[in-house]
């Protein structure tokens, strides 16, 4: 990848071609330009057998600059940096800040085409490509130039999974307002690669992300609820509000078994509400979750936990 700056301080993330592919190019420019040169060689040679030798050697140099160079600066200029091999392999001239190209631009690399591609059968070229750090010949150097590969894969985008139903619509009544985003693009590399990390790396680092989200929330971390099945459930929420927002879903009922986050705490030996079972299969604790409780005045003895974090999600030890 190469950081290119804009004239307005924008960076570009670009990848520049490298040799294999802009070799197939070149190969794929100068056949079609090789058979076009000898065709109409071919076609002159019959219309100037009457001629003089003289006029029939201007001729052919003619020719030759006006289909093996002028051709070439022609469609580059016209194409802003395409020509049929580009095309074919995906690739683009742009200028080194990101722009299209000009005719002064194409005008350059196609003088210098001719020796490094044409008198030297492409060494210099290579030997300059190699040398180049972003792969450029000698054309690219002296116009200001740069080749590009403008069809780059793109990785699949992998959706987070869900949170456990027992957690489903727990923390409606959660403020994220003040979350960053590079904190919530965090949270999802992490839930959508959790199952490919080592399970104490990845404990750990569901902790550490919980703990970052309960410090940018305000809100004490819900007792007994495991770190990454708490991301989980906040993640959701995140996409349930932005659906809402998105399709007008704001007066929606809500989901069954779904209470506030915020609330009095079950007193002991007092009438309490039956929570949300999980599924026998579920991680789910054997205890029905505690209410994620905000205020200090209604909120219910935590127990002990033994972590030294401040965010209340410890790591395995």
């Amino acid at each position: 990848m190469s950081d290119l700056v804009t004239g307005d301080a924008v960076v570009l993330g670009l990848r520049p071609a490298r040799l294999p592919s802009r070799a197939l190019a070149i190969c794929l420019d100068l056949a079609v330009y090789v058979t076009g040169y000898v065709l109409v060689t071919v076609g002159l040679t019959l219309a100037t057998a009457s001629l003089d030798p003289a006029a029939r050697a201007a001729v052919a140099v003619a020719s030759v600059l006006l289909v093996l160079v002028g051709v070439p600066i022609a469609v580059e200029t016209l194409s802003h940096g395409r020509s049929l091999g580009k095309l074919a392999c995906g690739l683009r001239v742009v200028r080194d800040d990101g722009g299209p190209i000009r005719f002064r631009h194409a005008l350059v690399r196609g003088a210098l085409g001719v020796v490094e591609l044409l008198l030297t059968f492409g060494t210099v070229a290579v030997v300059a490509s190699l040398v180049s750090a972003r792969g450029r010949r000698l054309g690219d150097v002296f116009a200001g130039t740069l080749v590009v590969r403008e069809r780059v894969p793109g990785a699949p985008v992998m959706p987070v999974p869900p949170p456990p139903p027992w957690l489903a619509g727990r923390f409606g009544g959660l403020d994220l307002s003040a979350v960053p985003d590079g904190l919530w693009l965090a949270i999802r590399q992490y839930l959508t690669r959790m199952n490919q990390l080592d399970p104490q790396v990845g404990a750990a680092m569901a902790a550490r992300l919980a703990d970052d989200l309960v410090a940018c929330t305000g809100a004490p971390p819900p007792a007994g609820v495991p770190a990454a099945a708490f991301l989980l459930a906040v993640v959701h929420e995140r996409q349930s509000r932005d659906a809402a927002r998105a399709f007008g879903a704001a007066g929606t009922p809500p989901v069954a078994g779904s209470g506030p986050v915020f609330g009095p705490a079950p007193t002991v030996g007092g009438p309490v509400p039956a929570p949300v079972t999980a599924p026998v299969t579920d991680p789910a604790p054997a205890v029905g979750p505690v209410p994620y409780t905000a205020p200090a005045s209604h909120a219910a003895p935590a127990a002990p936990v033994e972590s030294p974090r401040a965010g209340g999600f410890a790591p395995p030890a």
